[in-house]
């Protein structure tokens, strides 16, 4: 029987043949995290060359790394950076019911043993490592900054979702009984609101593209994994002045998705010593694949500049 051509966002270019044309070196396998979920993870590394520094990304609720996410990761490993990323639980190919996320603080213990597991590799031994997170994955970033404060050189928080908007948010008493049968049916899509990829990606041929995605989870969100994306992003709200990594935090002003405002917010209240912000006036939320050619490259310009001025060797 003949093997269905596999489908990339990049086109049927088979995946070792388009890392090779990249200038990189890709690999991909699952890992078994301490409660013993199975894990899709990802690696996308310079071809040649010791590594400059090292890259842990996050994704954003209801995408993976297998699809545009991995654009950036192979920029910076173009760039010299060892990049690595993992499908949380309920996403991608990894395990757990499709768009269900019942426990953040579970999917953090998750990326924070796999990046832990990472580092003890020697040939990555006294490189400085970097959170990247987009969307939701940046307010993930900041949950594993603060479950280890010490264990990460910086983050790059690419429009974090670090509160709801509260045009999405259900008030009183929709919240509560919205609450209520959470408890007993969490599972249940029935969370009404639209689909965020189109208001998340600015150029039509992209949105195409994105929507093309097979693994992207297309349904109405989880009651669980509304109220525990409400209850993360509460809970950050209140602890923005307790960041202390170095940060650089990029915004659309255009985005409707998360708010710019509480990218701001961030920048002002946290405690970090080193801690940049730039607010792209009318780019959308997906800054690094929605947006045309040229925006990305400013974005990309302001994220490689940023690590470079704190990495030991520069390119």
């Amino acid at each position: 029987m003949e093997r269905e051509e596999e489908i990339h966002y990049w086109g049927n270019v088979s995946e070792e043949d388009y890392y090779k044309q990249q200038g990189i070196k890709a690999s991909k396998s699952f890992y078994t995290s301490p409660r013993g979920l199975s894990l899709f993870t990802r690696s996308l590394l310079p071809i040649s060359g010791s590594p400059r520094g090292v890259i842990f990304g996050v994704h954003g609720y209801g995408s993976d790394t297998s699809w545009t996410f991995q654009s950036t990761p192979i920029f910076l490993a173009q760039k010299g950076f060892a990049c690595f990323a993992l499908d949380i639980e309920g996403h991608g190919r990894s395990q757990g019911l499709r768009g269900y996320v019942p426990n953040v603080d579970l999917v953090v213990q998750d990326c924070l043993s796999y990046f832990n597991l990472i580092k003890q590799d020697p040939n990555l031994d006294g490189l400085p490592c970097f959170l990247y997170g987009e969307s939701m994955g940046g307010a993930i970033c900041l949950m594993i900054h603060f479950a280890d404060p010490e264990g990460f050189q910086g983050a790059i928080l690419v429009s974090p979702m670090c509160k709801i908007p509260d045009q999405l948010t259900p008030g009183w008493p929709i919240r509560q009984v919205v609450a209520f049968i959470s408890k007993l049916l969490p599972t249940l899509a029935i969370v009404p609101t639209e689909d965020v990829l189109y208001k998340s990606i600015k150029v039509e041929e992209k949105k195409i593209i994105g929507n093309k995605n097979p693994l992207r989870y297309r349904g109405k969100p989880r009651l669980g994994t509304a109220l525990e994306l409400l209850r993360i992003t509460e809970y950050l709200g209140q602890k923005l002045c307790d960041v202390s990594i170095p940060f650089l935090v990029v915004h659309g002003s255009a985005d409707v998705v998360t708010e710019p405002e509480v990218s701001r917010t961030l920048y002002e209240e946290a405690s970090s010593q080193d801690k940049t912000i730039k607010i792209y006036e009318g780019m959308w939320h997906s800054l690094l694949f929605g947006e045309p050619d040229d925006n990305i490259e400013i974005v990309r310009s302001d994220i490689l500049s940023w690590l470079n001025d704190r990495c030991n060797r520069k390119i």
